[in-house]
């Protein structure tokens, strides 16, 4: 009766609690969709860089007259800036083809493997799973 006289306004333990609970089972939903779609974007980085590999491989074939031979990141005149998240070979450098290959190393895509070729196929050699 005297909690009525005085007034006294404010919230019990138990809505606290429940408050609490509501936003750990949001977070729980939340925080790996996150961490996913961090990842997803993280990949675009070896995407466009790998085609921009491709682009610079066959400028670099159609100037030369031994077509892919000999090319390398240097001689194609391909360069990252910042810090990347995946390293870039060249291997299989022939007169007709080639394979660029991004390999994770940094972030949430350490062990991703990107690869395209002289056709412009683009394939997720290791298929790393951010869905789980």
């Amino acid at each position: 009766m005297l909690n009525k006289i005085k007034g006294n306004k404010g919230f019990t333990l138990i809505e606290l609690m429940i408050v609490v609970a509501i936003v750990g089972i949001l977070a729980a939903i939340a925080i790996p969709n996150f961490l996913n779609y961090q990842a997803k974007s993280q990949q675009a980085e070896a995407k466009a860089n790998l085609g921009a590999m491709f682009t610079n491989m066959v400028a670099y074939g159609a100037e030369q007259n031994n077509g892919f031979t000999g090319a390398g990141k240097g001689q194609i005149g391909f360069a990252t800036s910042g810090t990347p998240r995946y390293t870039y070979t060249i291997t299989g450098q022939l007169v007709e083809t080639f394979l660029a290959t991004a390999d994770g190393t940094l972030g949430r895509v350490v062990g991703d493997q990107w690869t395209i070729d002289q056709t412009k196929t683009l394939t997720d050699v290791v298929d790393t799973d951010f869905n789980s």
